[in-house]
């Protein structure tokens, strides 16, 4: 059920020139099919689907985050090795993405987004990662999209979630199911089990946490 949201994107940012920028770094990725390759994060402020094991409930509140230029943003990723960026919240569906993703384009950078596809997409992406929530479901036509399908194992039912979101996209998209990170030694044995019994899953670690890095 999609409820009234709680946040919404400051009405400066409707053409996405200027976002609320939470951070951006440089790094690993530690989760799903991309994991262990370099790329630059930019963490966008924003976010209403409210998942209550949220480990970055700071990024909920956009007002919180100063409105960066775009422009701005694609300059500071172009200055590292890898010319790749991540895109993540927040939810950066909430946002206009267009400019932000033709400019990384213009700069021949590989472009990577994780969403719950609870809002509309925008933007020109090379992977779509979509980490489905249950307190607002993802919009039908992500489905199709995605590449990747990233599930949160919380609980037991998690299980059944990850297999209804799973019967909605394509042949070709990578199935993966992820230990909440505090519930992590009570479910992954049962990730484990569950992931060799219906091969088409894979296990996805926050590798990130075990390195010590962002």
């Amino acid at each position: 059920m999609r409820k009234e949201n709680q946040s919404s994107a400051p009405v400066s940012d409707k053409n996405g020139i200027m976002l609320p920028l939470m951070e951006e770094f440089y790094t690993i990725q530690g989760e799903g099919f991309n994991t262990g390759k370099p790329a630059y994060f930019i963490r966008i402020g924003g976010c209403d689907v409210g998942c209550h094991w949220c480990d970055v409930k700071e990024s909920w509140d956009a007002g919180l985050h100063a409105l960066t230029h775009a422009d701005l943003i694609v300059e500071n990723a172009s200055k590292f090795p890898a010319k790749a960026v991540v895109v993540t919240g927040g939810e950066p569906s909430m946002y206009q993405l267009d400019y932000l993703t033709s400019q990384f384009k213009k700069n021949n950078i590989v472009t990577y987004v994780e969403t719950s596809g609870a809002y509309p997409l925008s933007g020109q992406w090379d992977w779509i990662c979509l980490s489905p929530k249950k307190t607002m479901e993802p919009l039908p036509e992500i489905f199709q999209r995605a590449d990747e399908i990233k599930v949160i194992i919380y609980n037991k039912h998690d299980f059944i979630w990850a297999e209804q979101n799973a019967s909605k996209v394509s042949p070709s998209c990578k199935l993966y199911l992820q230990p909440e990170w505090s519930r992590s030694s009570e479910m992954m044995p049962q990730i484990i089990d569950y992931v060799m019994q219906n091969p088409k899953w894979n296990i996805s670690l926050q590798t990130h946490k075990f390195m010590n890095i962002p």
